[in-house]
């Protein structure tokens, strides 16, 4: 009999249950649409049903338990997006919704605050970027508009820590999770005081915080007959998406990862980051990486969103991605001259330059690739600065490394090898690893990630 390790991802789009051998190769998964749901308070207002993921996993963990002939479950772990969560009571139970990462409640919180204290010092203690979807801005919005809640509240659990509550009832703190929320000091190593004080919450709220690899506790009975799954397995902690995708994708210390997708989140395992500095950059943040004692700083910019307008303005849905990609190959690098400043979020001046009578729909996807490339090279020089890193090869994963041209563009310009990592579960990957040190069938996460059969596409910078 072989054994597996099983990871519940709760994505903002899907919810997925995949089993993995300790190899990290999948042997079983299954996904559904995951969604938000309006507010009863107001319909432009998101929030999350916890009785819903858990319904969703429930079928994705009965159908992949349904493929694992041969295979027994280690243990489990659950990862997910970062900051929600939701105020409970001593026995778990939801005093107040969760308040999606997507709602709009939070904006004129965040501007208020922003006039009592400096943003950048808030960056400087947490790391965490100026978003008004971080956690601190729910807290704060929750002590505005429900303030008896709040004082009664036995804990705040961030979502993984929810459903780990639902599986095993403990109440943790996932520590991955903690480092996403802009009320966690990174020189102090606990939620801030300071922070905490300027937005009436007391540190007492947050349970006791677990590191990544750590047993959370037993799956009860209760939730393993809504799981079909065996009671009693081990439920290992996980956290935030992104750190475990960095790690799954093989990323050492030191390491720029480049994830591209509709945004670029450029992150590296770093031991240090000037904080200072990092908070005068648009779009940075600082998380805590899945390994105590470093961090995860980096920037996040729109950009395979910039390339899916640009399609959008000249192609049709139908068209295949690798015809347009073929079309702007034929345009010599430079563009003829066009240029494309591609902040479209963040600047009035976005938008073409150069354009003449000879300009093709070629030239204005070309001129976006090239335009995304030098915000790139200008995002790692950033943080070059604020980590002291020197960038020996820059590691791509997500749906944008799929694009050779862009590739090797980013080669050509920042004049290192760009790695592509060809397996994309990198989250779940990095989750397994962790699971799998948790159970003990590994010495620690680092050990069960050395016996994952890593495959990469190496795209050089050419000369000229």
């Amino acid at each position: 009999m072989h054994s597996c390790f099983l990871v519940l991802d709760c994505g903002a789009t899907n919810v997925r249950a995949i089993a993995l051998n300790r190899q990290g190769e999948i042997i079983a998964r299954a996904g559904v649409t995951n969604a938000s749901e309006p507010a009863a308070e107001d319909a432009s207002w998101h929030q999350w049903s916890v009785e819903a993921i858990l319904q969703r996993f429930a079928r994705c963990c009965r159908e992949v338990y349904g493929q694992l002939d041969g295979y027994t479950i280690a243990g489990l772990t659950v990862t997910t997006f970062g900051v929600d969560g939701a105020l409970v009571d001593d026995g778990g139970n939801l005093l107040y919704p969760v308040i999606s990462w997507k709602c709009p409640r939070t904006l004129s919180v965040m501007a208020s605050l922003a006039q009592r204290v400096d943003p950048a010092l808030l960056q400087q203690i947490t790391g965490v970027g100026h978003f008004s979807f971080n956690t601190l801005y729910k807290l704060l919005w929750l002590r505005e508009h429900h303030p008896r809640l709040l004082e009664n509240a036995h804990a705040w659990l961030f979502i993984s820590s929810l459903i780990n509550q639902r599986l095993t009832g403990q109440l943790t703190t996932d520590i991955t999770m903690a480092g996403t929320s802009q009320l966690y000091s990174l020189q102090e190593g606990r939620f801030s005081l300071q922070i905490l004080g300027e937005i009436g919450v007391r540190e007492t709220l947050f349970p006791p915080t677990v590191n990544p690899g750590e047993r959370v506790g037993e799956l009860l009975p209760q939730a393993a007959a809504l799981l079909g799954l065996p009671a009693g397995l081990p439920v290992i902690s996980a956290g935030h998406d992104t750190q475990f995708a960095l790690f799954g994708a093989g990323a050492e210390i030191g390491q720029p990862v480049l994830s591209s997708g509709t945004w670029e989140i450029l992150m590296v395992r770093s031991s240090q980051v000037d904080t200072g500095r990092l908070a005068r950059v648009a779009g940075s943040t600082c998380e805590l990486d899945s390994q105590p004692g470093i961090v995860n700083p980096g920037m996040q910019y729109l950009a395979s969103g910039v390339l899916e307008w640009v399609r959008g303005l000249f192609w049709t849905p139908q068209t295949p991605w690798q015809a347009i990609i073929d079309e702007a190959r034929q345009i010599a690098p430079g563009a003829d001259g066009v240029r494309m400043n591609c902040q479209l979020l963040a600047s009035p001046q976005a938008g073409w330059q150069g354009v003449t009578l000879n300009t093709s729909r070629g030239h204005f996807y070309r001129a976006a690739l090239e335009g995304l490339t030098a915000q790139l090279q200008e995002n790692l020089a950033r943080l070059e600065a604020a980590t002291g890193i020197e960038t020996r090869e820059l590691l791509l994963v997500g749906g944008g490394s799929r694009n050779a041209l862009w590739n090797q563009m980013k080669a050509d310009a920042l004049r290192v090898p760009v790695k592509v990592l060809e397996d994309a579960e990198t989250t779940v990957l990095g989750a397994a690893c962790y699971g799998w040190a948790g159970v003990g069938a590994y010495p620690d996460a680092e050990s069960a990630r050395a016996a994952v059969n890593y495959r990469y596409r190496y795209f050089y910078p050419q000369e000229g």
